[in-house]
């Protein structure tokens, strides 16, 4: 455990301990050093019993005991949630917020508001789903009150649990949010169609499940461990006049990757009003 630095979340739902967990299984850090507060005490002790972590009822008591302060909680609570900690805050700490939307001035605001004078640096960061098993893909922003080696410390811990992307603009974890954020509902929509294909075509729901998904996760590892482009990678399938290129064809008349574009577009400007919301 070579991270000798006080972790709290506050905020402990399945994202603090897809972190959590991958925090401890790579050895970064040690259960003794992490925290947790939530709203639902019978998650606080289901936490405390798998992972021998401490936890509070409080969220001021994680705060008081902990260097790096992670906001794992809906947006809509932000401002609850400063208002019970800023005491307890000042630029000795590093926030890192997980919550969608919510931008590093919005977060300085609301402190301020509190009366707040010495406010902590704050990274933003992104993460997904697939985190929960050690397979996210996670954007990061810190502002330049930020030390170097606190980004670096930081881009360690969720690196434990996925592949790390710094942005050199907050704005873009907008974009991060549409993209990865929520792809992988996408991908899962995808998924359950080709499920659904494969039902209707004669397999069962077991064959049929089993292989959509090996194939979308074999597809995945494909694109990861080769340096071709996604467009080289269709040519190898599609073989002129075959079966692939009678569904291509199809997926173009039909605008899929425009589908693609827009959708993730809405979802962009979706997290840009966020910013917007109280």
């Amino acid at each position: 455990m070579d991270i000798e630095r006080n972790i709290g979340f506050i905020g402990a739902g399945n994202m603090a301990e897809a972190l959590i967990r991958g925090f401890i299984e790579s050895g970064l850090v040690s259960p003794g050093r992490i925290f947790a507060s939530d709203k639902l005490k019978e998650r606080l002790v289901s936490l405390a019993e798998r992972y021998e972590i401490t936890v509070y009822n409080k969220n001021y008591e994680v705060v008081a005991n902990s260097d790096i302060i992670l906001l794992t909680v809906k947006p809509q609570d932000m401002r609850v949630v400063l208002e019970d900690v800023y005491e307890h805050l000042d630029e000795s700490k590093l926030m890192v917020s997980v919550m969608a939307g919510r931008t590093i001035d919005t977060i300085h605001s609301v402190l301020a508001g509190c009366g707040l004078k010495s406010h902590p640096p704050i990274i933003r960061v992104m993460p997904n789903t697939p985190a929960l098993i050690r397979e996210g893909a996670i954007g990061l922003y810190a502002e330049d009150r930020v030390k170097k080696e606190d980004v670096k410390l930081v881009k360690r811990l969720f690196g434990s649990v996925g592949v790390v992307v710094e942005l050199k603009e907050e704005r873009l974890l907008d974009t991060v949010t549409a993209l990865s954020g929520s792809g992988p509902a996408y991908v899962f929509l995808f998924t359950a169609g080709l499920i659904e294909a494969g039902i209707r075509g004669g397999l069962s729901e077991e064959d049929a499940r089993a292989l959509a998904v090996q194939t979308v996760t074999g597809a995945g590892r494909l694109l990861k461990k080769t340096d071709s482009s996604p467009e080289e990678l269709i040519k190898k399938v599609a073989s002129p006049g075959g079966t692939t290129v009678a569904g291509l064809e199809v997926l173009e008349k039909m605008g899929f990757k425009d589908i693609i574009l827009k959708t993730i577009e809405s979802a962009k400007r979706r997290a840009e009003e966020l910013a917007e919301e109280d």
